[in-house]
């Protein structure tokens, strides 16, 4: 890889979650030019870093993906429309539309000359019929074929990791697939819709705290099973991966698997609280269970997501209460809390 001085980059969705800690690592690291891009206003970025060029484009379009790569050698796309298993249960053609991102950013890299292409995938589009126990087997690389995604948003993740595949050997573009799973961390979604189970169940628990209703619902039976990765881990495996030789998709998350009620556990005790639980067997849960195995990304770099929920949600609770205690003071009005249970939220995906 050239000096990082001599670098440049686009992050698509530079103004989401994980883009925005991804650019500020690049920045960190000296590139030359760093260009975030996404499609929401300046002012709903998770992050905005001055020292990059930011730009609002909606990748959807061919044009302007064309805009975003101009002058740039490497893509990192981390760009489409996705949340927790409530949003994507609920709008499977709105992700299925991120298609056209992936789609027209290779096109337009292609066109362009660059040299590198990074694409965020996820764990959704592994085989649903290896995800129906909470006692899951480590779901390895080869276990999404025969393919059974997710329904829309799992079924555009594949589709845009065979795009990578054959763009890579029709025209020589080097492209690196990552399949996240459940990344979570500070300067994040904790509510509104698209957040996903950590930054849900913090906030959940603190709401209760602060407001003293003594209790807290649950989506399903609480026995349903995930990893989570912190997002720290997550930047440096991007990192890993898309400078590395290895072509593949490959799995990029924690192998420390817990019961949402275990995540609940965890969160509980950060707080000091106990709550009742309420559990709602009506709502969107995914999967059973589902867990990382990384076998080959150990095997293929020496290194794997290794730091442990415990210290990760610690972290994360502490941003997100300092976030609710800045938005409604100090003592959380009863009324928040009496409508928290009925505001459509994220659970584990």
């Amino acid at each position: 890889m050239k000096a990082a001085s001599k670098r440049t980059a686009l992050v698509a969705g530079g103004g989401g979650f994980i883009g925005g800690h991804l650019a500020k690592t690049l920045l960190e690291r000296g590139f030359s030019k760093v260009r975030c891009v996404d499609v929401k206003p300046f002012d709903q970025w998770y992050q905005f870093h001055d020292g990059a060029e930011n730009r609002v484009l909606d990748l959807r379009d061919i044009d302007a993906c064309r805009q975003a790569v101009d002058g740039v050698d490497e893509v990192f796309n981390l760009a489409a429309d996705m949340g927790g298993m409530g949003f994507i249960e609920n709008n499977k053609a709105l992700c299925m539309i991120s298609v056209l991102i992936n789609t027209h950013l290779l096109m337009a890299a292609e066109e362009s000359g660059c040299e590198r292409y990074f694409y965020a995938s996820s764990a959704c589009v592994y085989n649903g019929d290896k995800q129906q126990e909470a006692d899951v087997t480590a779901l390895k690389e080869a276990d999404a074929y025969p393919a059974l995604a997710e329904d829309g948003y799992g079924w555009e993740k594949l589709f845009s990791e065979r795009m990578c595949r054959h763009f890579r050997e029709d025209y020589g573009i080097e492209t690196r697939v990552a399949r996240f799973h459940n990344v979570y961390g500070p300067n994040g979604t904790f509510d509104g819709g698209r957040e996903k189970a950590p930054a849900a169940m913090c906030r959940k628990v603190i709401e209760a705290q602060l407001a003293g209703t003594g209790e807290m619902d649950i989506w399903g039976d609480g026995e349903q099973t995930r990893s989570f990765m912190y997002i720290d881990d997550c930047v440096e495996g991007i990192l890993k991966i898309h400078e590395g030789k290895f072509t593949d998709p490959i799995n990029l998350g924690s192998s420390e698997l817990v019961s949402i009620n275990q995540l609940v556990d965890i969160v509980e005790d950060i707080a000091g609280i106990q709550l009742d639980r309420k559990y709602d067997l009506s709502a969107p849960k995914g999967v059973r269970g589902r867990n990382s195995d990384n076998s080959l990304i150990l095997r293929e770099f020496g290194w794997e997501p290794n730091t442990s929920l415990r210290e990760g949600m610690a972290k994360t609770y502490a941003w997100i209460y300092d976030e609710i205690v800045s938005r409604y003071g100090a003592a959380l009005p009863k009324a928040r809390a009496a409508t928290a249970a009925a505001q459509v939220e994220g659970s584990a995906a």
